[in-house]
């Protein structure tokens, strides 16, 4: 059996993350005592092989050491892994303004923002512990389960999951990222009018940089450098990695290599994502317009 846990601070999404478990059928139970662990997961586990719980910090004592002592009583064929999510302290003050949501540790004489500041320090030996950590403070929801299932679906199949990712660098570089390449350098299409008004999804894009030398040698070396290294990174017991190709806005030539290194190393290692960060977050806008 398949035991994740979900934790974090409040307000940085893990009510989306246990959604999106259950979605990949994982058996759910939000906010579950910490004590009730063990015998939940007795209960269950003739019917279920993945099971998800979230426990948020009321039920965890301060030094963690209950969360270890239920662990401990576990089953020993179930494996347990800690999800755990987090934002900066502005975001998760903005996004409780915004719900208007009472801190769990409001009920005492703290303010929000040091009752979030206190709720990280109780999590902080959690968050140590963490399989995995999520900094959810720029993504949106669509993201964050993105995310969220890009890394269980790794673990859960014991296969590396490669995620292929194009960004713009005016945008900020993916929190995500495990390596970063730079493909400023390169001729830029925006440049030609004629096909500023196109991606490196289309073919007038992808024909103007394909006829360029430097492109092309930036893609096989990438390529070459990727190949090389990703065994190794296959054997270091990783469930997921993301390699993020940017360029200055995230339209043309980190768009195109992007497609371009996944159709390369796609024969040799076939579990790969492809995300478009900007494209993607274009296309969310106008569909929310």
């Amino acid at each position: 059996m398949q035991l994740i846990i979900v934790s974090g601070r409040s307000g940085s999404g893990k009510t989306v993350a246990l959604r999106a478990l259950e979605d990949l059928g994982y058996y759910c139970v939000d906010n579950l005592p910490v004590a009730l662990l063990p015998a939940l997961v007795h209960t269950v586990i003739e019917r279920y092989e993945t099971i998800a719980i979230s426990i948020d910090v009321r039920n965890l004592a301060s030094d963690n050491s209950e969360l270890n002592d239920a662990l401990e009583f576990l089953p020993h064929d179930v494996k347990a892994d800690i999800l755990f999510l987090d934002a900066n302290d502005d975001i998760l003050i903005r996004r409780y303004g915004e719900t208007r949501r009472l801190h769990p540790l409001s009920q005492s004489d703290l303010t929000l923002a040091d009752a979030i500041q206190a709720e990280g320090q109780i999590l902080e030996p959690l968050a140590h512990q963490a399989t995995w950590r999520i900094d959810s403070s720029e993504l949106s929801l669509h993201e964050l389960i993105e995310q969220v299932t890009e890394r269980v679906l790794g673990r859960k199949q014991n296969k590396l999951m490669l995620v292929f990712m194009s960004f713009g660098f005016k945008h900020g570089i993916p929190t995500t990222a495990d390596t970063v390449f730079d493909a400023r350098i390169l001729p830029n299409p925006h440049w030609e009018p004629e096909l500023r008004q196109y991606s490196g999804l289309d073919a007038p894009v992808q024909h103007y940089l394909s006829q360029q030398q430097l492109v092309t040698k930036f893609i096989y070396q990438t390529e070459n450098f990727i190949s090389t290294w990703l065994p190794y990174f296959q054997r270091s017991n990783r469930s997921y990695l993301t390699i993020a190709v940017g360029c200055t806005g995230g339209q043309h030539r980190s768009v195109y290599i992007t497609e371009k290194l996944a159709e390369g190393i796609a024969a040799q290692h076939p579990h790969i994502r492809i995300k478009h960060r900007e494209l993607e977050r274009k296309n969310n806008a106008k569909s929310e317009s």
